[in-house]
């Protein structure tokens, strides 16, 4: 029994070589990717011992996503900025949260211009949000 595992390993080895190349073409696929902001966001809210927690992932092409690992400490800069501070009150409903997702694009947008090139950034997601 064992020599016949033996057998049918060696036989269907070189074909699963081949399918961790990725079948032998050699293409990489190019197209929008998401990428996390790591680590996550935790700003203070206006109110006393409350804050925000929130993951933000950018949907890229393939070209946008080298640009933005490099500005990625001014992006984030801008974005504490852009949600400390706030009223919890104005994060509870889904179309406040809905508004600060536009708002976020906006922001990053104007950022990545103001250092390079915007091109290839095509929208933000929140992928965790949490008011404590």
């Amino acid at each position: 029994m064992r020599l016949i595992v033996f057998w049918l390993s060696l036989l269907f080895l070189p074909a699963l070589a081949l399918a961790n190349e990725g079948g032998g073409e050699g293409k990489e696929v190019v197209g929008p990717q998401y990428m996390e902001m790591t680590p996550k966001f935790t700003v203070n809210l206006i109110e006393p011992k409350k804050y925000l927690m929130i993951n933000v992932q950018l949907l890229v092409d393939g070209e946008a996503a080298a640009s933005i690992t490099k500005h990625m400490p001014a992006l984030r800069n801008e974005l504490i900025l852009l949600y400390s501070g706030r009223s919890i009150t104005t994060l509870q409903t889904s179309e406040q949260r809905e508004a600060l997702r536009k708002e976020t694009f906006d922001v990053l947008k104007k950022t990545l211009k103001k250092y390079g090139t915007s091109k290839g950034f095509e929208d933000v997601f929140f992928t965790e949000f949490m008011l404590a």
